[in-house]
């Protein structure tokens, strides 16, 4: 067999790197979608949701922000982006009203990311519509299915 011209490339389209990726961005999708759908997420943050103007980027401040509040340093090392580019999100959630910035108790010179009253109400919903999205894919690939792609996941990941 010759391997320098490859006679099925359908490889390209079916690795698993893809299909986590596809499965990825359409789980995301649908949680956006619910979001956009979700009674209890303030208008402004719904009609954002709804005009897919919130991406994977401005959820890396839902998924890793603290309850109690991270500094920007924290945020970013846990999202795993510079904090030049975790500022810029930043910046756009504070003007959306998701989170704010204020003193830190522990040190004058620092400032804290917290959310809130409407960015806890969206973390709320986040969640979820993540539940609810999970629950639609168990349905669909069924519960057996389901449970071992999650068990694959956490080992590959090293959870």
């Amino acid at each position: 067999m010759d391997l320098s011209e490859p006679k099925d490339d359908d490889w390209r389209q079916t690795h698993l790197g893809r299909l986590l990726g596809h499965a990825m961005r359409r789980f995301d999708a649908r949680v956006y979608e619910l979001m956009a759908h979700d009674v209890d997420v303030p208008l402004a943050l719904s009609n954002l949701a709804a005009r897919q103007q919130v991406t994977a980027a401005h959820i890396h401040i839902t998924r890793h922000l603290a309850r109690g509040g991270s500094r920007l340093g924290e945020l970013a090392e846990s999202a795993g982006m510079t904090k030049q580019a975790m500022g810029a999100l930043v910046d756009q959630c504070e003007a959306w009203g998701l989170v704010r910035r204020e003193a830190d108790p522990l040190d004058a010179r620092a400032r804290r990311i917290v959310f809130t009253a409407d960015g806890l109400a969206w973390l709320e919903a986040f969640r979820r519509c993540v539940a609810r999205a999970e629950a639609e894919f168990r349905a669909s690939v069924g519960e057996e299915v389901a449970t071992v792609v999650a068990l694959g996941l956490e080992a590959y990941c090293g959870s």
